[in-house]
Protein backbone atom coordinates (compact mmCIF):
# COMPACT_ATOMS: atom_id res chain seq x y z
CA UNK A 1 0.00 0.00 0.00
CA UNK A 2 1.20 3.74 -0.75
CA UNK A 3 2.20 5.56 1.41
CA UNK A 4 0.07 8.16 0.55
CA UNK A 5 -3.35 5.52 0.75
CA UNK A 6 -2.07 4.94 4.68
CA UNK A 7 -2.36 8.76 5.16
CA UNK A 8 -6.14 9.19 3.51
CA UNK A 9 -6.85 5.95 5.67
CA UNK A 10 -5.29 7.31 8.94
CA UNK A 11 -6.13 10.74 9.05
CA UNK A 12 -10.25 9.58 7.99
CA UNK A 13 -11.69 7.93 11.08
CA UNK A 14 -14.10 6.14 9.09
CA UNK A 15 -12.12 5.06 6.54
CA UNK A 16 -9.62 3.44 9.41
CA UNK A 17 -13.14 1.80 10.98
CA UNK A 18 -13.69 0.38 8.20
CA UNK A 19 -10.70 -1.47 6.94
CA UNK A 20 -10.48 -2.97 10.38
CA UNK A 21 -13.83 -4.26 9.72
CA UNK A 22 -13.25 -5.39 6.90
CA UNK A 23 -9.62 -6.26 6.53
CA UNK A 24 -9.72 -7.62 2.87
CA UNK A 25 -9.01 -4.38 1.49
CA UNK A 26 -5.25 -4.51 2.49
CA UNK A 27 -4.57 -7.51 0.34
CA UNK A 28 -6.38 -5.50 -2.61
CA UNK A 29 -4.69 -2.08 -2.00
CA UNK A 30 -1.70 -3.58 -1.32
CA UNK A 31 -2.28 -4.96 -4.42
CA UNK A 32 -3.19 -2.77 -7.05
CA UNK A 33 -4.03 0.77 -5.15
CA UNK A 34 -5.91 2.25 -8.21
CA UNK A 35 -8.81 0.73 -6.78
CA UNK A 36 -8.86 3.31 -3.74
CA UNK A 37 -11.58 4.92 -5.39
CA UNK A 38 -13.86 1.28 -4.99
CA UNK A 39 -12.73 1.06 -1.01
CA UNK A 40 -14.54 4.16 -0.62
CA UNK A 41 -17.36 3.36 -2.68
CA UNK A 42 -17.58 0.39 -0.72
CA UNK A 43 -17.47 2.19 2.78
CA UNK A 44 -19.92 4.48 1.48
CA UNK A 45 -22.23 2.00 0.58
CA UNK A 46 -21.87 -0.02 3.79
CA UNK A 47 -22.21 2.86 6.32
CA UNK A 48 -24.96 4.34 4.15
CA UNK A 49 -23.18 7.44 3.73
CA UNK A 50 -24.37 7.64 -0.19
CA UNK A 51 -26.67 10.60 -1.34
CA UNK A 52 -29.52 8.18 -2.04
CA UNK A 53 -28.93 6.59 1.43
CA UNK A 54 -29.03 10.36 3.09
CA UNK A 55 -32.43 11.54 1.24
CA UNK A 56 -34.60 8.31 2.30
CA UNK A 57 -32.94 8.62 5.66
CA UNK A 58 -34.59 12.04 5.54
CA UNK A 59 -37.93 11.07 4.10
CA UNK A 60 -38.11 8.75 6.74
CA UNK A 61 -37.54 11.25 9.77
CA UNK A 62 -39.65 13.15 7.71
CA UNK A 63 -42.77 10.17 8.00
CA UNK A 64 -42.28 10.05 11.47
CA UNK A 65 -42.58 13.44 12.43
CA UNK A 66 -45.69 14.06 10.25
CA UNK A 67 -47.17 10.87 11.92
CA UNK A 68 -45.94 12.48 15.35
CA UNK A 69 -48.04 15.66 14.56
CA UNK A 70 -50.96 14.02 13.65
CA UNK A 71 -51.72 12.27 16.41
CA UNK A 72 -51.04 15.44 18.16
CA UNK A 73 -54.19 16.59 16.53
Amino acid sequence: MTIDIQMRINNDLRLKKFIREKPIWYKYLNRNPDIFKNFISDMKATYKLNTSDKISKTMDNLSMIQAFLDVLK
